[in-house]
Protein backbone atom coordinates (compact mmCIF):
# COMPACT_ATOMS: atom_id res chain seq x y z
CA UNK A 1 0.00 0.00 0.00
CA UNK A 2 1.38 3.37 -1.05
CA UNK A 3 2.07 5.56 2.00
CA UNK A 4 4.02 8.81 2.32
CA UNK A 5 3.86 12.56 2.06
CA UNK A 6 3.16 14.53 -1.09
CA UNK A 7 4.42 18.12 -1.12
CA UNK A 8 2.05 20.02 -3.39
CA UNK A 9 2.51 23.50 -4.86
CA UNK A 10 -1.12 24.52 -4.43
CA UNK A 11 -2.54 26.58 -7.28
CA UNK A 12 -4.41 29.82 -6.74
CA UNK A 13 -8.17 29.47 -6.62
CA UNK A 14 -8.14 25.94 -5.20
CA UNK A 15 -9.20 25.13 -1.64
CA UNK A 16 -7.11 22.70 0.36
CA UNK A 17 -10.06 20.31 0.20
CA UNK A 18 -10.02 20.56 -3.60
CA UNK A 19 -6.37 19.47 -3.60
CA UNK A 20 -7.11 16.55 -1.26
CA UNK A 21 -9.88 15.41 -3.59
CA UNK A 22 -7.57 15.53 -6.59
CA UNK A 23 -4.89 13.58 -4.73
CA UNK A 24 -7.38 10.87 -3.78
CA UNK A 25 -7.89 10.19 -7.45
CA UNK A 26 -4.18 10.37 -8.23
CA UNK A 27 -3.19 8.00 -5.42
CA UNK A 28 -6.20 5.71 -5.79
CA UNK A 29 -7.15 5.94 -2.10
CA UNK A 30 -9.67 7.78 0.05
CA UNK A 31 -7.17 8.05 2.91
CA UNK A 32 -5.60 11.44 2.15
CA UNK A 33 -5.31 14.41 4.51
CA UNK A 34 -3.48 17.73 4.69
CA UNK A 35 -1.34 19.44 7.32
CA UNK A 36 -2.69 22.98 7.50
CA UNK A 37 -5.18 24.83 5.33
CA UNK A 38 -4.20 27.38 2.71
CA UNK A 39 -6.79 29.96 1.63
CA UNK A 40 -7.95 29.72 -2.00
CA UNK A 41 -6.09 32.95 -2.83
CA UNK A 42 -2.80 31.52 -1.54
CA UNK A 43 -0.35 29.32 -3.39
CA UNK A 44 2.58 27.19 -2.33
CA UNK A 45 3.42 24.36 0.03
CA UNK A 46 0.54 22.13 1.05
CA UNK A 47 1.68 18.92 2.75
CA UNK A 48 -0.55 15.91 2.09
CA UNK A 49 -0.38 12.50 3.76
CA UNK A 50 -1.40 9.30 2.01
CA UNK A 51 -2.62 6.20 3.86
CA UNK A 52 -0.33 5.42 6.84
CA UNK A 53 1.38 8.81 6.52
CA UNK A 54 -1.82 10.61 7.53
CA UNK A 55 -0.73 9.67 11.06
CA UNK A 56 2.25 12.01 10.73
CA UNK A 57 0.15 15.04 9.80
CA UNK A 58 -0.75 16.01 13.37
CA UNK A 59 2.97 16.53 14.06
CA UNK A 60 3.40 18.67 10.95
CA UNK A 61 0.47 21.00 11.65
CA UNK A 62 2.20 22.57 14.64
CA UNK A 63 5.49 23.37 12.88
CA UNK A 64 6.59 26.86 11.85
CA UNK A 65 5.62 28.18 8.42
CA UNK A 66 7.28 30.64 6.03
CA UNK A 67 5.47 32.85 3.54
CA UNK A 68 6.18 35.50 0.95
CA UNK A 69 3.41 38.08 0.74
CA UNK A 70 2.36 41.49 -0.52
CA UNK A 71 0.57 43.82 1.88
CA UNK A 72 -1.36 46.75 0.44
CA UNK A 73 -1.58 49.77 2.73
CA UNK A 74 -4.36 52.31 2.22
CA UNK A 75 -7.31 49.95 1.73
CA UNK A 76 -9.31 47.82 4.16
CA UNK A 77 -11.35 44.83 2.98
CA UNK A 78 -14.00 42.74 4.70
CA UNK A 79 -11.86 39.61 4.45
CA UNK A 80 -8.47 41.26 5.15
CA UNK A 81 -7.34 40.04 1.71
CA UNK A 82 -7.94 40.83 -1.94
CA UNK A 83 -10.90 38.48 -2.23
CA UNK A 84 -13.12 40.75 -0.15
CA UNK A 85 -14.70 44.06 -1.10
CA UNK A 86 -12.95 47.27 -0.07
CA UNK A 87 -14.76 48.74 2.93
CA UNK A 88 -12.56 51.79 3.49
CA UNK A 89 -9.83 53.64 1.61
CA UNK A 90 -7.43 56.15 3.16
CA UNK A 91 -4.44 57.61 1.37
CA UNK A 92 -1.12 56.12 2.41
CA UNK A 93 0.87 58.93 0.77
CA UNK A 94 2.13 60.22 4.12
CA UNK A 95 3.27 56.83 5.38
CA UNK A 96 7.07 56.81 5.32
CA UNK A 97 9.35 53.84 4.77
CA UNK A 98 10.63 54.35 8.31
CA UNK A 99 7.08 54.15 9.69
CA UNK A 100 6.50 50.91 7.79
CA UNK A 101 9.73 49.45 9.18
CA UNK A 102 8.72 50.46 12.71
CA UNK A 103 5.26 48.93 12.23
CA UNK A 104 6.76 45.66 11.03
CA UNK A 105 9.19 45.61 13.96
CA UNK A 106 6.30 46.05 16.40
CA UNK A 107 4.62 42.98 14.91
CA UNK A 108 7.74 40.80 15.20
CA UNK A 109 8.31 38.37 18.07
CA UNK A 110 5.65 37.06 20.46
CA UNK A 111 2.39 38.93 19.85
CA UNK A 112 -1.31 38.63 20.61
CA UNK A 113 -3.16 38.30 17.30
CA UNK A 114 -6.88 38.52 16.64
CA UNK A 115 -7.58 36.15 13.73
CA UNK A 116 -9.48 37.40 10.71
CA UNK A 117 -13.22 37.11 11.31
CA UNK A 118 -13.49 35.46 7.88
CA UNK A 119 -11.60 32.38 9.04
CA UNK A 120 -12.38 28.70 9.64
CA UNK A 121 -12.30 29.10 13.43
CA UNK A 122 -15.47 27.72 14.96
CA UNK A 123 -17.72 29.96 17.06
CA UNK A 124 -20.37 27.97 18.97
CA UNK A 125 -19.99 25.12 16.50
CA UNK A 126 -20.18 27.22 13.32
CA UNK A 127 -17.31 28.48 11.17
CA UNK A 128 -16.58 32.15 11.73
CA UNK A 129 -16.63 32.91 7.99
CA UNK A 130 -20.14 31.43 7.70
CA UNK A 131 -21.40 33.72 10.46
CA UNK A 132 -19.81 36.76 8.78
CA UNK A 133 -21.32 35.88 5.40
CA UNK A 134 -24.76 35.60 7.00
CA UNK A 135 -24.42 39.20 8.17
CA UNK A 136 -23.35 38.60 11.75
CA UNK A 137 -20.59 40.68 13.32
CA UNK A 138 -17.98 38.30 14.69
CA UNK A 139 -15.20 39.26 17.09
CA UNK A 140 -12.67 36.55 17.79
CA UNK A 141 -10.45 36.40 20.86
CA UNK A 142 -6.77 37.27 20.55
CA UNK A 143 -4.35 34.36 20.69
CA UNK A 144 -0.59 34.19 21.21
CA UNK A 145 1.54 33.63 18.10
CA UNK A 146 5.20 34.22 17.36
CA UNK A 147 6.54 36.04 14.32
CA UNK A 148 10.07 34.71 14.06
CA UNK A 149 10.96 36.83 11.03
CA UNK A 150 9.18 39.70 9.26
CA UNK A 151 11.44 41.03 6.49
CA UNK A 152 10.63 43.85 4.07
CA UNK A 153 11.94 43.33 0.54
CA UNK A 154 10.34 46.18 -1.40
CA UNK A 155 8.05 49.17 -0.87
CA UNK A 156 6.17 50.29 -3.99
CA UNK A 157 4.05 53.43 -4.07
CA UNK A 158 1.10 53.14 -6.43
CA UNK A 159 -1.24 55.81 -7.82
CA UNK A 160 0.82 58.69 -6.48
CA UNK A 161 1.23 56.97 -3.14
CA UNK A 162 -2.49 56.56 -2.51
CA UNK A 163 -1.74 52.91 -1.82
CA UNK A 164 1.57 51.33 -0.88
CA UNK A 165 2.48 47.72 -1.66
CA UNK A 166 4.95 46.10 0.75
CA UNK A 167 6.61 42.83 -0.28
CA UNK A 168 7.60 40.77 2.76
CA UNK A 169 8.75 37.39 4.01
CA UNK A 170 7.17 36.10 7.22
CA UNK A 171 8.34 33.13 9.24
CA UNK A 172 5.85 32.38 12.00
CA UNK A 173 4.43 29.88 14.44
CA UNK A 174 1.51 27.65 13.61
CA UNK A 175 -1.84 29.41 13.90
CA UNK A 176 -0.62 32.77 12.58
CA UNK A 177 -2.87 34.57 10.08
CA UNK A 178 -0.85 36.55 7.54
CA UNK A 179 -4.06 38.38 6.57
CA UNK A 180 -4.32 39.57 10.15
CA UNK A 181 -0.71 40.82 10.03
CA UNK A 182 -1.58 42.88 6.95
CA UNK A 183 -4.70 44.23 8.65
CA UNK A 184 -2.86 45.10 11.85
CA UNK A 185 0.07 46.76 10.09
CA UNK A 186 -2.35 48.96 8.15
CA UNK A 187 -4.38 49.80 11.24
CA UNK A 188 -1.26 50.61 13.27
CA UNK A 189 -0.19 53.01 10.51
CA UNK A 190 -3.64 54.62 10.45
CA UNK A 191 -4.46 53.81 6.82
CA UNK A 192 -5.78 50.25 6.86
CA UNK A 193 -4.32 47.33 4.99
CA UNK A 194 -4.99 43.96 3.43
CA UNK A 195 -3.18 41.08 1.78
CA UNK A 196 -2.96 40.99 -2.02
CA UNK A 197 -0.65 37.99 -2.54
CA UNK A 198 0.43 35.03 -0.41
CA UNK A 199 2.73 32.10 -1.13
CA UNK A 200 3.76 29.51 1.46
CA UNK A 201 7.36 28.49 0.89
CA UNK A 202 8.06 26.28 3.92
CA UNK A 203 6.14 24.01 6.30
CA UNK A 204 8.45 22.65 8.99
CA UNK A 205 11.29 20.89 7.15
CA UNK A 206 9.39 20.70 3.84
CA UNK A 207 10.13 23.45 1.30
CA UNK A 208 8.81 24.80 -1.97
CA UNK A 209 11.83 23.22 -3.70
CA UNK A 210 10.29 19.82 -2.91
CA UNK A 211 6.81 20.82 -4.04
CA UNK A 212 5.25 19.72 -7.31
CA UNK A 213 2.27 21.15 -9.16
CA UNK A 214 -0.83 19.04 -9.62
CA UNK A 215 -0.02 18.79 -13.32
CA UNK A 216 3.44 17.41 -12.52
CA UNK A 217 2.00 14.98 -9.99
CA UNK A 218 -0.54 13.75 -12.54
CA UNK A 219 2.37 12.79 -14.79
CA UNK A 220 4.49 11.28 -12.02
CA UNK A 221 3.19 10.88 -8.48
CA UNK A 222 6.19 11.80 -6.37
CA UNK A 223 5.78 10.57 -2.81
CA UNK A 224 8.18 11.30 0.05
CA UNK A 225 8.83 8.01 1.80
CA UNK A 226 7.57 7.88 5.40
CA UNK A 227 10.97 7.11 6.84
CA UNK A 228 12.57 10.07 5.08
CA UNK A 229 9.66 12.31 6.05
CA UNK A 230 9.91 11.35 9.73
CA UNK A 231 13.71 11.71 9.80
CA UNK A 232 13.35 15.32 8.64
CA UNK A 233 10.44 16.10 10.94
CA UNK A 234 11.39 14.90 14.42
CA UNK A 235 14.27 13.65 16.59
CA UNK A 236 15.61 10.27 15.49
CA UNK A 237 16.30 7.13 17.49
CA UNK A 238 18.03 4.09 16.00
CA UNK A 239 16.82 0.78 17.43
CA UNK A 240 18.55 -2.55 17.82
CA UNK A 241 16.91 -5.69 16.43
CA UNK A 242 15.69 -6.59 19.91
CA UNK A 243 14.24 -3.12 20.52
CA UNK A 244 12.57 -3.20 17.12
CA UNK A 245 10.82 -6.44 18.01
CA UNK A 246 9.67 -5.13 21.38
CA UNK A 247 8.32 -1.87 19.95
CA UNK A 248 6.63 -3.70 17.06
CA UNK A 249 4.52 -5.50 19.67
CA UNK A 250 3.73 -2.24 21.47
CA UNK A 251 6.02 -2.94 24.42
CA UNK A 252 8.21 -0.35 26.11
CA UNK A 253 12.00 -0.18 25.88
CA UNK A 254 14.70 1.80 27.67
CA UNK A 255 14.30 5.55 27.47
CA UNK A 256 16.23 7.54 24.93
CA UNK A 257 19.42 9.51 25.67
CA UNK A 258 17.47 12.74 26.22
CA UNK A 259 15.20 11.29 28.93
CA UNK A 260 14.93 13.50 32.00
CA UNK A 261 16.09 16.59 30.09
CA UNK A 262 14.41 19.27 28.00
CA UNK A 263 15.24 17.11 24.97
CA UNK A 264 13.13 14.17 26.17
CA UNK A 265 10.67 12.80 23.62
CA UNK A 266 7.04 13.44 24.54
CA UNK A 267 3.68 12.38 23.18
CA UNK A 268 3.33 15.79 21.58
CA UNK A 269 6.91 15.86 20.30
CA UNK A 270 7.92 12.22 19.90
CA UNK A 271 11.06 10.65 18.51
CA UNK A 272 10.96 8.70 15.28
CA UNK A 273 12.31 5.21 15.92
CA UNK A 274 13.99 3.27 13.11
CA UNK A 275 14.84 -0.40 12.70
CA UNK A 276 18.41 -1.34 11.72
CA UNK A 277 17.08 -1.59 8.14
CA UNK A 278 16.18 2.10 8.28
CA UNK A 279 12.44 1.46 8.30
CA UNK A 280 10.22 3.70 10.45
CA UNK A 281 8.94 1.45 13.24
CA UNK A 282 7.23 3.78 15.69
CA UNK A 283 6.99 7.18 17.33
CA UNK A 284 8.25 7.07 20.91
CA UNK A 285 7.73 9.15 24.06
CA UNK A 286 10.01 8.93 27.11
CA UNK A 287 8.38 8.20 30.46
CA UNK A 288 10.78 7.86 33.36
CA UNK A 289 13.30 5.13 32.59
CA UNK A 290 11.32 3.83 29.66
CA UNK A 291 10.23 4.84 26.17
CA UNK A 292 6.68 3.97 25.17
CA UNK A 293 5.26 3.81 21.65
CA UNK A 294 2.88 6.64 20.74
CA UNK A 295 2.27 5.11 17.32
CA UNK A 296 3.46 1.79 15.91
CA UNK A 297 3.78 1.34 12.17
CA UNK A 298 3.33 -2.18 10.87
CA UNK A 299 6.24 -3.40 8.74
CA UNK A 300 5.91 -3.30 4.97
CA UNK A 301 3.84 -0.09 4.83
CA UNK A 302 6.06 1.69 2.37
CA UNK A 303 8.10 3.34 5.12
CA UNK A 304 11.45 1.78 4.21
CA UNK A 305 14.64 3.35 3.03
CA UNK A 306 13.94 3.70 -0.68
CA UNK A 307 14.67 6.66 -2.90
CA UNK A 308 11.92 8.76 -1.33
CA UNK A 309 9.73 8.80 -4.43
CA UNK A 310 7.11 6.53 -5.84
CA UNK A 311 5.64 6.95 -9.30
CA UNK A 312 2.31 5.49 -8.23
CA UNK A 313 0.20 3.09 -10.22
CA UNK A 314 -0.94 5.40 -12.96
CA UNK A 315 -4.13 6.60 -11.29
CA UNK A 316 -4.91 10.24 -12.05
CA UNK A 317 -6.29 12.52 -9.41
Amino acid sequence: MLSGLVIVDKPQGWTSHDVVGRMRRLAGTRKVGHAGTLDPMATGVLVLGINKATRLLTYIVGTSKTYTATIRLGETTITDDAEGEVTEARSAADVTDHAIEAGVAALTGPIQQVPSSVSAIKVNGERSYARVRSGEEVKLAARPVTIHRFDIHAVTRVDGGRVVDVDVTVECSSGTYIRALARDLGNDLGVGGHLTALRRTQVGPYSIDQARTLEELAEELEVLDMSLAARALMPNRELSDEETTEISFGRRIAAGPGAGTADAATAGNPAAAFAPSGELVALLADSGAFAKPVLVFAPGTGSGTGSGTDTGAGQAK
